[in-house]
């Protein structure tokens, strides 16, 4: 059975110690503790999407744990089809605002931009269907890195509505972006939505 601090090995390399983020703050290791050992069924039954953040910064270590969830995501052959893109920069923000039907949340505290790249996908099937398992690979590890948010205790929204273009020019590439994925501390917490009763979703033939 594997070890569920194995994550940790993700963001603390035993051959290298450095971490995407260097770390300024202090890191209470019971915290990690806490965290690994959350109820993954609290967490998806929990998680509301939310359009509102507090203005305040995310610990690294939070953002390293949101981000090496997105790398355990399965994706099509192992071979991890999709780009994330940290936008940091507060002026970039701003303009994925624009590029995403002018929805303000997007300037939140954390955005990250999921990008498919089929190029990654080294299987012997026809571009259409690389194209395909890229967007699968982008929208699990953007699932995944959703989850991680609420466990964390964040809160966030996925953006789907965007201009694709749009934001490939604002990103200098040429990945063709999924989705948005905007992360903050919430200013209360939502309380679930009430979600179709399982008789009428399943479909047993």
């Amino acid at each position: 059975m594997t070890n569920p601090q194995d994550i940790l090995n993700r963001m603390f390399h035993t051959q290298n110690s450095s971490l995407i983020y260097p770390k300024t703050e202090e890191t209470n290791t019971q915290d990690f503790t806490e965290i690994l050992q959350t109820n993954i069924f609290n967490v998806m039954l929990n998680r509301r999407s939310q359009r509102k953040f507090l203005d305040k910064n995310i610990e690294d270590w939070k953002i390293e744990i949101i981000l090496a969830a997105a790398d355990t995501a399965p994706t099509a052959g192992g071979f991890q089809g999709f780009e994330i893109y940290h936008i940091k920069n507060p002026s970039l923000k701003k303009q994925l605002v624009g590029a995403a039907n002018n929805q303000p949340y997007v300037n939140s505290p954390l955005v990250l931009v999921f990008c498919k790249n089929p190029k990654r996908v080294k299987l012997t099937f026809p571009e259409e269907i690389l194209r395909k398992f890229s967007i699968q690979d982008a929208t699990l590890a953007a699932g995944y890195s959703q989850l991680a948010a609420h466990a964390l205790g964040l809160s966030s929204i996925w953006i789907g509505m965007i201009d694709e273009e749009k934001i490939s020019q604002l990103l200098e590439t040429d990945l063709i972006p999924s989705s948005i994925l905007c992360i903050g501390y919430p200013e209360k917490i939502l309380l679930p939505k009430p979600k179709r009763n399982l008789k009428d979703l399943i479909h047993e033939i």
